[in-house]
């Protein structure tokens, strides 16, 4: 796959589209986000995060005629099986409020010893009429509680990597792109498109 000079940022997270901005810039690539071309988000309907980011990544190519890159991510609790996993934003509510979505985690994880947790992402780079190609990223770690920080989004606040003592919320930004799950996506998806 060539390297576009032009994306779309198949998202309708500000944070996501601010981070994957901030991680595409070295790479001299022009963002637009999903919101600013009026681009509808289309409903997920995929069983894994490979599948539901490739469905956004070639919905918004399709429909803006333009490369996009589209991320689906998530925690994954493992004593909760897995959850939330691909319904890590529905837990927030409508109104996409993490501290709800936090609070129904640590309420689900009560009793529990067992706090590892993963953060999971799957990178889809599409191109219009011309194909889609997945990358996967993931950092394994623990949740706190409180949580703790006020930098990053989602579940940032409550999530330790291994190896690391600050939350994705306590730490730098810099700090958090060199281990996070979206990082180690985007260090394959560099490898194979952007070298």
């Amino acid at each position: 796959m060539r390297a576009p000079r032009k994306l779309v940022i198949a998202s309708h997270n500000p944070g996501k589209v601010r981070e994957i901005d901030e991680l595409l810039r070295p790479h001299g690539v022009e963002t637009v986000g999903a919101v600013a071309l009026g681009l509808v988000e289309p409903e997920e309907t995929g069983t894994n995060f490979a599948e539901n980011a490739a469905l956004k990544a070639r919905a918004a190519a399709e429909a803006s005629r333009l490369p996009a890159l589209a991320d689906d991510s998530g925690l994954a609790v493992g004593a909760l099986n897995g959850a939330p996993g691909i319904y890590s934003a529905r837990w927030a509510g409508p109104g996409k409020d993490f501290a709800i979505a936090m609070n129904k985690v640590e309420q689900a994880l009560k009793g529990q010893r067992d706090r590892r947790a993963s953060f999971v992402c799957a990178l889809a780079l599409a191109w219009p009429d011309d194909g889609c190609q997945v990358f996967e990223g993931r950092v394994d770690g623990t949740l706190v509680w409180p949580p703790r920080g006020d930098r990053g989004f989602g579940y940032d606040p409550m999530f330790v990597a291994a190896g690391h003592t600050m939350t994705f919320g306590e730490m730098e930004p810099a700090a958090k792109h060199a281990i996070s799950h979206r990082a180690r996506a985007f260090a394959k998806m560099v490898k194979a498109v952007f070298q």
